[in-house]
């Protein structure tokens, strides 16, 4: 058995899944992670050859490029991860699960450290292995609980800093509206997630830089202003969620000058607060290429890629040759 988990692309209201906040996100095809399970004698995680590679180096320039893009441990911890959160949910709700033993093998063409979602969609196709190979339902583990799981792997298990969205986009694929109400997730566990249809999407790409630093920095000290009250931090996490209300009635409107709007502002804000140094030239430059052309963009996630609007091919086949003239990479983003 093997499930496959998406990439995607914050399009408005990120960086404030994290923050009680609203966002809107789309499931990409473009990009992807399969795991693969079997039946064994005892648990195994097989190495991917490129993502966890350990040897065949033919020297130190390579050795250090492939730990600078992949880090020291690749994948396999992702799924150690998984199957040990996966064992506590169980025994936490008195789950008795089959007595059998898996092997687990992954893939992924996910560019790593651009903000894709790349890590949490590794997780959750090893969720989905899982959940199939032991029979759990979705009565035993409700798919609006599937992406807080994905997101304990990561931040209780690895340290990884992210919010929701990623893992309920991932979960429910497509283009989702998702409310992250404290009052919601503090009540019942999980946010109001609602589904918007792709047909109101625009012609949407993506531009990502080919060098990219670990995304989690972009972060910064935004989370601790947040949690010590700053008016500034908190006042702009409510503006993220109220330009998510307008670009979900600009989607649902056909609207894409208001949602392209919407988007220039969601970026405008993110600079006014992150800061210029936090959120790194490349990435500014990227957004600020893509307005020269006339077409809205901002980052796709935590930084390395932005998400933008065109027109349609031509206005397409004009960014593209831009971002590769600077250097950048550019894709047509499927839905």
């Amino acid at each position: 058995f093997s499930a496959t988990a998406y990439a995607r692309v914050g399009l408005v209201g990120n960086p404030s899944d994290g923050f009680h906040g609203k966002t809107i996100a789309v499931a990409v095809e473009n990009f992807c992670a399969t795991v693969a399970i079997h039946m064994s004698d005892a648990i195994t995680f097989t190495p991917n050859p490129r993502c966890d590679a350990t040897s065949g180096f033919t020297s130190l320039a390579e050795l250090h490029g492939a730990l600078a893009r992949d880090g020291y441990q690749g994948g396999i911890v992702l799924l150690q991860a998984t199957c040990k959160r996966f064992h506590e949910y169980c025994a936490e709700r008195h789950l008795v699960l089959p007595s059998r033993n898996f092997t687990l093998s992954y893939d992924t063409n996910i560019p790593r450290q651009v903000g894709l979602a790349g890590s949490s969609a590794i997780i959750t196709a090893t969720l989905r292995c899982l959940l199939h190979f032991f029979e759990v339902s979705d009565e035993q583990m409700p798919l609006p609980l599937r992406p807080s799981f994905v997101l304990s792997v990561e931040s209780g298990e690895l340290g990884i800093t992210a919010g929701l969205q990623d893992r309920v986009i991932q979960a429910y694929e497509g283009c989702m509206f998702m409310d992250f109400a404290k009052e919601l997730l503090e009540g019942r566990g999980y946010g109001d997630y609602s589904r918007i249809p792709t047909a109101t999407l625009p012609p949407l790409w993506l531009a990502f830089v080919k060098d990219p630093s670990n995304s989690g920095k972009i972060h910064s000290d935004v989370k601790a202003r947040w949690l010590a009250g700053e008016a500034a931090v908190v006042d702009a996490m409510a503006s993220f969620a109220s330009l998510t209300d307008r670009a979900r009635e600009a989607l649902l409107a056909g609207d894409a000058a208001a949602l392209g709007d919407a988007m220039r502002e969601n970026f405008r804000l993110r600079r006014a607060v992150y800061g210029d140094a936090c959120l790194g030239a490349d990435n500014i430059a990227m957004v600020e290429l893509a307005a020269a052309h006339g077409a809205p963009a901002k980052f796709s996630g935590s930084g390395g890629a932005v998400v933008g609007l065109s027109t349609g091919e031509e206005q397409s086949a004009v960014l593209e040759a831009a971002f590769k003239q600077h250097g950048f990479g550019f894709v047509r983003l499927v839905p």
